[in-house]
């Protein structure tokens, strides 16, 4: 069943923003829910989702791929400039970066992804959706070239400490590097001053998870 006919699914991704006061418009909507078929239903580009994940990919990856853009807009920078440059490394199959570039179109995003396939699909996938504010590097990101960046985000790549390490010669002085993790994985953090830690859950999720952000000072 298409994205854009489950109900169920819309209604749980829908209920999860309105929880955290973030309405978007059916056009962005739509947007995400084009892109959460095209993860799950193009074979093409080799098998880019489990099919248990396949079954809630809005309520699951989406959701989870708007957390920087709900607590970075929302409650702690309240707006991201335009023209502001945010890169992803280890981009995958596009999240959180294709749901962040389709719901903050004044933000110019980097899908950072050194696998061939993956790099195909995404550029597939941004060709399809028109996203023009986002370029897909297929390189990794040490020497992607990338420097002087606002934002660098990953998800669930590696440990804070040697995601921190890869993404901190990108940022410009000021910028913030942010990543998805589950609260387990970074609960040794808690007590380091140089972090902020933002606990959250997903829909019909039992794990506890965390959003981790460092500034560049």
């Amino acid at each position: 069943m298409s994205y854009r006919e489950n109900k169920n699914q819309q209604n749980l991704l829908n209920q999860f923003l309105a929880e955290h006061g973030v309405q978007l418009s059916d056009d962005t909507l739509g947007k995400l829910y084009d892109f959460a078929d095209l993860v799950v239903e193009t074979k093409q580009f080799g098998n880019l989702i489990s099919a248990k994940d396949s079954e809630k990919f809005l309520s699951r990856h989406i959701a989870d791929s708007l957390i920087p853009y709900i607590y970075i807009v929302k409650e702690i920078l309240k707006a991201v400039p335009a023209g502001a440059k945010w890169a992803d490394m280890g981009a995958g199959a596009g999240c959180p970066i294709f749901p962040l570039a389709i719901v903050m179109p004044q933000v110019e995003f980097f899908a950072v992804e050194p696998r061939h396939m993956r790099v195909e699909f995404m550029n597939f996938a941004k060709e399809k959706l028109g996203l023009k504010n986002l370029t897909v590097v297929g390189k990794r990101f040490e020497t992607s070239g990338l420097a002087y960046l606002d934002f660098v985000s990953c998800r669930a790549l590696s440990t804070f400490e040697n995601d921190w390490e890869r993404a901190q010669p990108g940022l410009k002085r000021g910028g913030k590097f942010l990543t998805l993790k589950s609260f387990n994985n970074i609960v040794h953090l808690e007590s380091n001053p140089e972090v902020h830690i933002y606990k959250y859950a997903l829909p019909q999720e039992e794990q506890v998870y965390a959003l981790v952000t460092r500034g560049n000072e």
